[in-house]
């Protein structure tokens, strides 16, 4: 009988083992969670920023202003 009354105690304390176990993979796995949900909108904020980057700081073709070269030696044009 004692031996038996060791093993229920053992068992009890290894499922108490467990519980805490499983409590602290359950957080770890919401803490990951939060943390890819971070991940995902720095991410989205960085790609927005780089658009606006490349669209404010390299216009299309189309849309930028062409300087007329300057012959080597010659003045530049200054409106008065």
């Amino acid at each position: 009988m004692n031996a038996n009354r060791i093993a229920i105690e053992r068992s009890k304390e290894r499922i108490k083992q467990i519980e805490s176990e499983i409590l602290q993979v359950r957080n770890d796995s919401e803490r990951i969670e939060k943390d890819t949900e971070q991940l995902r909108q720095e991410n989205a904020k960085e790609k927005a920023l780089s658009a606006s980057i490349k669209r404010l700081c390299f216009p299309p073709e189309s849309s930028s202003i062409h300087q007329t070269p300057i012959e080597p030696g010659s003045k530049p044009f200054l409106p008065s």
